[in-house]
Order: structure tokens, then C-alpha cells, then sequence
């Protein structure tokens, strides 16, 4: 399948500039060298300074007075006070938050078979456990979560809730693709199991609404063993592309784009886990932390999931929509180097592998190589929405209008999307 575009790892960042003394530069002037005789002041001249002294003095003295008396009828915006009663709030914001999303995220075991060389050379399976987080979007107990979490060769899952009540044998609903760069997966507790009890399930926000520098909590089972861990951040960027790997070198990583970038501190445990914005409704998916820095995680906005999560609780099955598209991103740089007039979309760029996949519903509709797409249904795609993110707002069969440009012309283009294929 496709509908993908190539991510790039994050990097270390170092300051681009440098402190550095100023020179001693000469006063100014106005040109003219200065003079070397003393000037002379009359007898008249000094009772003009004199009085004009006793005004400045009066003057300043006044406006001390009257700072100094004012000061005292209203406390400093800065006191110690006014900045204790900000902390206060603020913790007790993050705390009510902590306390009643904290009951629909789940600390998420599970167990998977491995193959392992023994000795002589030949593989032997083998039992490996890990551990990661989700959370609670229906009150029968449907959970979204991480693909990694659960790997395709996961042989039980098991769900902790926040009560401590744990639950075993839970169904893995499904995983998106493993080339999808949306890295989602759903479960489900079994009905037999709950008795009939209903689950608290999580409010969901609207994450194209978030901007940066907005405050955020982040709620997850940290390093597998620290249920319900919360840090808190803001959001430091958004359409962050990155490829992210179990051991962090990219060996056998998967390309993830479309992802907010968060301060709050995302823990190895904490995958799957909600960010959640100050009235506790989720923005987002936390998924990956940048290697080799400190306090840059990811997680996948909302928006990005909600067509999968209609998907699931009208239908019971993960079914993903696809167009059949190779793309690249534009930038303003990507532009310029592509010779392209329109600076934002995602453009169908030739190459070795065709960006028209044939028998997809893209080439059905008739998009053709080097079309720019800048918006699906009237969403733009752009630096913070790329193709994948917007296609994955709508469900399977859904029929979608694509605004192209094709040799500088506007177009529209109808196109049904259909179940994206295995692999």
C-alpha cells in the first residue's frame, strides 16, 4: 500500500549564533574636532540654572512620592504572593486532570513470541514480554493504542485499568499497516469479562485547533512498571516527520509524519498513552521521544485517528482508507527545487515507483503524476496536515472531492476511498 511520503530522523540542534565582545568604539561626534576653550556662563545665566534645577528636583521628587504611595495601595503583578496562587492553580489544574483522565488510560502487558539463534545457529522461539499504555474510548471496553505496542506476534495481551483491575486475554481488534505512518492500534476487552460494568471512556478534542505553546499533560505506564505516570509540557511544534525504531537507531524503524512535538516528558512505557489538553479532552496519541535530546517527544493528532476510530465502534473492524498515491510534501525549498509555483500540497512526484498506483481509486479518478493535491473536503494540506493525516479523518467509502492543480490549473476531483490493502 501507500499514500506515504519519506520522513527524516530528528537531529541534535546547537545554537546558530555566538556571543562575542564588542569593540570599544570612539564617542560620536558630529564631525567637528572639540573645542579646547572653556566656556564662560553669565551672572544671569546662573539664577536660570538654579531655578530650572529646584523644578527638575521638585518634579522627580513628586513622581517618587506618588510611585512610592501608589505602591502601596496595590501589590506587585510580580509579588511572591500573586506568584504562589499561579502555582497553586496550575497544580491543582494538572491534578484534576490527572484525576479524571487518569481513569480511562490502561497500562497495556503484553507477550510476544520471538525468534531467537541458540548456540548452534538454529532459531528457537521464545517468549518476550513489554509493556506500553492506552486508553478507554467506549464504556464496553474498546482501548486505542500504539501498533508497537502490540506487535503482529503478540500471543496474549493483558489490561490493567486504573482501579488495579486487570484483565487478560484482551482482543486485538486490529493494527494499522505496517507501512502506514500511522502508528494505531485498537483492543477490546471481552463482554464476558466486564459483566455488563461501563468503562469511563476519554473525551476527544479537536487537535487542528491546537497551537504552539498551548499547555499539555501527558498520562502513561512508565518504563512498564509506573502506572498512570503524569508529566506535564506544552506543545513545541506540530507536522513533525520522524522515523522511529525500538533501539532508536533507525534499524527496522517506520516512517511517522503529521506529529505534534511536546515537552512533556514521554517515558519508554508511555507509548499509546493520551496528551490531553487543560480541559482534559485528548489532542493526541503519545508514540516516540527524540534520541540524544531532552524533552522532545511525538504523539499523533487526534484528527488523525478519528475516521480509524468511527471505523472500529461502527463496525467493530480497523478498516483504513486509501487513495493509491506516492507524494512528497511541499515547502517553500521543496517548491523552488521542484520549479513549482503552488508552495503547500502534497505533490504526485515521478520516480522509480509510480505515484499513481495502478487499480488504486486514485487512478480510477484520474490523478496523474506531478498534480499537486492542496485540499480533501475543503481541509488544506499544508505544514501541519499532510495527505496521509487528512485522508485517515474519513472512513472507508466515503467519497471525498480532491482540490488539484494540474500545469498551474484548478481542479476538482471525486475520488471513493477504499480498504487500504494488507502489508
Amino acid at each position: 500500500m501507500s499514500d506515504n511520503q519519506q520522513a527524516s530522523r530528528p537531529d541534535s540542534a546547537s545554537y546558530s549564533t555566538k556571543g562575542h565582545r564588542l569593540p570599544k568604539l570612539p564617542a560620536r561626534s558630529n564631525g567637528n574636532p572639540p573645542s579646547k576653550r572653556r566656556l564662560g556662563v553669565t551672572r544671569a545665566g546662573k539664577w536660570v540654572l538654579f531655578v530650572v534645577g529646584l523644578a527638575l528636583l521638585a518634579g522627580f521628587g513628586g513622581g517618587w512620592l506618588g510611585a512610592t504611595l501608589q505602591s502601596e495601595k496595590q501589590p506587585s503583578a510580580l509579588s511572591s504572593e500573586a506568584k504562589q496562587q499561579y502555582i497553586s492553580n496550575e497544580s491543582e489544574l494538572i491534578s484534576g486532570i490527572a484525576k479524571d483522565v487518569g481513569q480511562s488510560v490502561v497500562s497495556i502487558d503484553v507477550v510476544s513470541q520471538v525468534s531467537v539463534p541458540t548456540f548452534f545457529g538454529t532459531p528457537q522461539s521464545q517468549e518476550q514480554a513489554s509493556a506500553g499504555t492506552g486508553f478507554i474510548i467506549s464504556a464496553d471496553g474498546v482501548i486505542v493504542t500504539n501498533r508497537h505496542v502490540v506487535p503482529a506476534n503478540a500471543s496474549n495481551v493483558s489490561v490493567t485499568l486504573a482501579d488495579g483491575t486487570k484483565y487478560d486475554d484482551v482482543e486485538v481488534i486490529g493494527r494499522s499497516a505496517q507501512t502506514s505512518s500511522l502508528d494505531v492500534a485498537f483492543l477490546k476487552i471481552k463482554s464476558g469479562d466486564l459483566g455488563g460494568k461501563k468503562l469511563p471512556k476519554v473525551t476527544l478534542a479537536d487537535s487542528s485547533k491546537v497551537q504552539v505553546g498551548d499547555k499539555v499533560v501527558a498520562i502513561g505506564n512508565a518504563l512498564g512498571q509506573f502506572q498512570n505516570t503524569v508529566t506535564a509540557g506544552i506543545i513545541s511544534g506540530y507536522g513533525r516527520d520522524v522515523v522511529a525504531s525500538s533501539d532508536g537507531l533507525g534499524q527496522g524503524g517506520e516512517s511517522l509524519t503529521d506529529l505534534f512535538q511536546t515537552d512533556a516528558a514521554i517515558n519508554q512505557g508511555n507509548s499509546g498513552g493520551p496528551l490531553v489538553n487543560i480541559n482534559g479532552a485528548v489532542i493526541g496519541i503519545n508514540t516516540a521521544v527524540a534520541g540524544g535530546a531532552d524533552n522532545i517527544g511525538f504523539a499523533i493528532p487526534i484528527n488523525d485517528v478519528k475516521g480509524l476510530i468511527s471505523s472500529v465502534l461502527n463496525t467493530g473492524e480497523l478498516k483504513q482508507p486509501y487513495l493509491g498515491v506516492r507524494y512528497v510534501s511541499l515547502t517553500d525549498g521543496a517548491a523552488a527545487e521542484l520549479g513549482l509555483s503552488v508552495k503547500r500540497g502534497a505533490y504526485l512526484a515521478p520516480g522509480e515507483e509510480n505515484a499513481v498506483l495502478a487499480g488504486s481509486p486514485a487512478s480510477r479518478a484520474g490523478l496523474q503524476e506531478k498534480d499537486v493535491i492542496i485540499k480533501i473536503n475543503g481541509i488544506e494540506i499544508d505544514e501541519k496536515t499532510n495527505l496521509t493525516s487528512a485522508l485517515s479523518r474519513f472512513q472507508v467509502g466515503d467519497k471525498v472531492t480532491l482540490t488539484v492543480i494540474r500545469d498551474g490549473k484548478s481542479m476538482k476531483i471525486e475520488v471513493t476511498l477504499e480498504v487500504a490493502p494488507s502489508g
